[in-house]
């Protein structure tokens, strides 16, 4: 589970730069953007809260907007893909990390070493 979360967070780690770059409060938006996507996670298909899932920063505004209904829909192919590639590429980095090993360092001979 704990891997999950690291894994939430670090993708959790877009929208909080782009907040900051576009000089809004990255914590409350956040926060907000966090509950609104708990909320809709948490809701019925039929549930009035089942819309928050659509959810999604307005950086020039500073708020929170339905993406769907401002018209910004994002191919979910590409992201997919795109985590994907990322999660490969972040377990080869851990594989390899993990079969680095470093050899005892080796003793000079003593010259003069006796039988």
């Amino acid at each position: 589970q704990l891997a999950i979360v690291e894994f939430a967070n670090a993708l959790l780690a877009i929208p909080k730069q782009l907040s900051v770059n576009a000089a809004k409060d990255s914590i409350e938006l956040i926060a907000k953007l966090r509950a609104y996507h708990a909320a809709a996670q948490n809701a019925s298909a039929d549930s009035p809260r089942s819309h928050l899932k659509h959810y999604g920063l307005d950086l020039l505004e500073g708020t929170l907007r339905d993406n769907v209904k401002a018209g910004v829909l994002e191919p979910a192919m590409s992201k997919i893909k795109m985590l994907k590639s990322a999660t490969e590429a972040a377990i080869n980095i851990l594989r390899i990390d993990d079969m680095i090993k470093l050899l005892p360092e080796q003793q000079p001979e003593d010259p003069h070493a006796h039988m």
